[in-house]
């Protein structure tokens, strides 16, 4: 039987902060931050599939989705750790398992290295830590990491866009995975982010970016130090992450349950129904209700 998701807004210091909800509210807590140009939204589906036994908690971040684009956020990579981990403690969570997907897995990481403690597990979806992984499509942002004139930046900004969106989530998908994933994805999402603002942070985003590369040894050393519980279910299909991303948590995380499934960078659109059992069974080991 699914549960019901709500949609409910809270303030984090000062912003209102848009979030979907399911679960009891004392069942233990799964943890669920978005990727980019996504928001909660992206968590849909798979939140009614474990609500039955966990709380699932999915916000909207600052200037994405139905949050506040406040004048006074940082929107760097540092901010959004930082709101993150504010959220954590608006809503009282004491210990949770997190969800690690694209940006959200920087997000989701820099929130474990803070309180190891309070991380029950991890389920690792298409989320980079290690930069000899990184896949072909990070080209264009190595380049303007390397040398960010006003040209690069240009061209950066030229991503934020309709098309630009509907690369980000069809991507190098096959015709037969291609066809599952809803264009409800770039269309809902273009509509949200098509202010100048948001524009504009997301292109800053970009650019910093680059600080992540300092992180990545950090987060690499916290999986070792600590071993936390980790499945990881990816989508190879992926300019940005391939196989290999994948395989590379295995230096730091031998011990990892991995599953290379037939999937891309949002393997949540295309193969919800392997990836719900496989979590399900996680959880049910790290979390136990």
């Amino acid at each position: 039987m699914l549960a019901q998701v709500t949609h409910r807004t809270t303030d984090v210091d000062g912003i209102e902060t848009f979030y979907r909800e399911a679960g009891p509210p004392d069942a233990p807590v799964f943890l669920l931050p978005h990727g980019y140009p996504c928001s909660s939204y992206e968590f849909r589906n798979l939140m009614p599939a474990l609500g039955d036994r966990w709380r699932l908690l999915a916000p909207d971040l600052p200037g994405f989705g139905h949050s506040a684009t406040p004048d006074d956020f940082s929107y760097t990579f540092d901010g959004y750790a930082g709101f993150l981990e504010r959220f954590t403690h608006v809503m009282g969570l004491r210990r949770y398992a997190i969800y690690l997907h694209d940006y959200g897995s920087q997000f989701g990481l820099r929130l474990a290295l803070r309180a190891p403690e309070r991380v029950a597990g991890l389920v690792i979806q298409n989320g980079d830590i290690y930069e000899d992984a990184l896949g072909p499509k990070y080209a264009a942002l190595k380049e303007f990491w390397a040398d960010p004139t006003d040209e690069g930046r240009a061209a950066l900004a030229q991503n934020v866009s309709a098309e630009g969106f509907r690369d980000e989530f069809v991507g190098e998908l096959p015709a037969h995975l291609a066809e599952r994933v809803s264009p409800d994805l770039w269309t809902l999402h273009w509509a949200l982010m098509n202010t100048p603002r948001r524009r504009r942070n997301v292109v800053g985003l970009f650019e910093d970016q680059a600080t992540t590369l300092r992180w990545f040894p950090k987060e690499q050393a916290y999986l070792r130090e600590h071993r936390p519980p980790t499945l990881i279910v990816w989508g190879p299909h992926d300019g940005y992450m391939p196989a290999g991303s994948a395989r590379a948590y295995l230096r730091d995380l031998p011990d990892a349950e991995l599953h290379l499934l037939d999937a891309g960078h949002w393997a949540l659109e295309t193969n919800l129904a392997e990836i719900v059992p496989l979590v399900r069974d996680f959880l049910g080991r790290v979390l136990p209700g």
